[in-house]
């Protein structure tokens, strides 16, 4: 429209037509030319990687909200905050989450470890007395598990600042575990291609977000019609627009996530996790945040530490594997259990397998560190396609 008195009655953005125009050279997203500017590229989790080029301003002001985002996360004056996100070929994790730090509005001590081992990082929280552990949940949940089975003590670790990821339920054990006198916040939300996104509530539910005041807009979208949602507890995908971003205007662009509200004013969101994840086995859906919650029931010994659901094909037919991670050895009827939890949710899913269309589900245990991640990024991959291309 000539005039447009709300933001709704802009188009959602079409994210695929957006990234083939978001290309070099002949780039058609951007406002001005590319003369003073950082570039970051996505790791491309879920579809091609993006570019997302930030001018020198507009960094500073989004690593700014981000730094006190920390400090409402739980970040203190004084703390050793060992930086543990991956950098290098443009990713931007450690450096946003450095620049974050340096600009957070509390003194602070920065250890940019990066892609360390896990036993690398044991023993800098224990010789240095490291405060505050920041990453993404698997690499978090990597040390975590190196820490338990030494049986060290982490008495010096108040904070556990995940981000890039959700923290699903199925790592708090042995997060808790490993370090049982820190809390567990978000470090925030923001991804690379759509920029800073909504800083973390205090609380204990850390998937609650709330937009950056005079930063962000963020809206939840009903997935099927496009139609805004205002009322809470209704699933839909979540929109970002970006008041800052000029170079590369983020408006009313699709983040890549499902939430929720969880207040009256539509202020607070709950992340649902991806808007693409799940997988089909023959005509019966599997949604990763559905089954990880009919797992996470079954499993009242918390013996799972981690899960992705792989896609297999074979004698003709589709089946499902639940890969899951485990620090200790299951216990007797601990699979099959599971694999009733998963028949009483999703009852279709055993009768396809009786008329011989897909084969049974598959229970795979296996030790944290094969589970498949990104390359590049660390995050944990939910689905692993494994059926033949033809």
């Amino acid at each position: 429209p000539e005039t447009v008195s709300h933001i709704t009655q802009l188009p959602v953005v079409d994210q695929a037509a957006f990234a083939a125009a978001n290309t070099w050279p002949d780039n058609r997203v951007l406002t001005g030319p590319l003369t003073d500017a950082g570039v970051y590229k996505t790791g491309g989790t879920t579809g091609a990687p993006k570019f997302s080029p930030w001018t020198r301003t507009e960094h500073a002001d989004s690593v700014t909200a981000f730094g006190a985002g920390m400090v409402r996360a739980g970040l203190k004056p004084g703390h050793r905050v060992a930086n543990l996100f991956r950098s290098g070929e443009l990713y931007s994790g450690l450096l946003y989450i450095e620049h974050a730090l340096h600009h957070a509005p509390v003194d602070n001590v920065r250890l940019a470890v990066g892609h360390a081992s896990g036993e690398y990082v044991a023993d800098l929280i224990a010789h240095f007395g490291v405060n505050v552990l920041a990453g993404e949940p698997m690499k978090l949940s990597g040390v975590a598990e190196t820490v338990a089975e030494r049986g060290q003590s982490t008495d010096s670790v108040e904070l556990v600042l995940f981000a890039a990821d959700i923290l699903f339920d199925d790592l708090r054990p042995i997060l808790t575990r490993a370090f049982p006198k820190a809390t567990i916040a978000s470090l925030g939300y923001a991804s690379v291609d759509a920029g800073l996104v909504a800083g973390p509530v205090p609380g204990d539910d850390v998937r609650v977000h709330e937009a950056f005041p005079d930063r962000t807009v963020v809206e939840l979208v009903d997935e099927a019609t496009g139609e805004a949602i205002r009322t809470p507890g209704v699933p839909g995908r979540v929109v970002l627009t970006n008041l800052f971003r000029t170079l590369m205007p983020i408006i009313r662009y699709p983040v890549g996530d499902r939430g929720e509200w969880v207040d009256a004013d539509c202020r607070r969101f709950r992340l649902l996790g991806r808007t693409d994840e799940g997988a089909r086995v023959g005509g019966v859906a599997v949604a990763t945040e559905e089954v990880r919650a009919v797992l996470i029931a079954a499993d009242p010994e918390r013996v799972i530490t981690g899960m992705q659901l792989v896609q297999r094909r074979w004698d003709g037919k589709d089946g499902l594997i639940l890969r899951l991670a485990y620090l200790e050895e299951p216990p007797a009827g601990l699979t099959e259990r599971l694999v009733d939890a998963v028949y009483a949710w999703r009852p279709m899913y055993p009768a396809e397998v009786a008329a011989g269309r897909i084969h049974h589900l598959g229970i795979e245990w296996v030790r944290r560190a094969e589970l498949v991640t990104h390359p590049r990024t660390g995050k944990l991959v939910q689905v692993v396609e494994e059926r033949p291309v033809a």
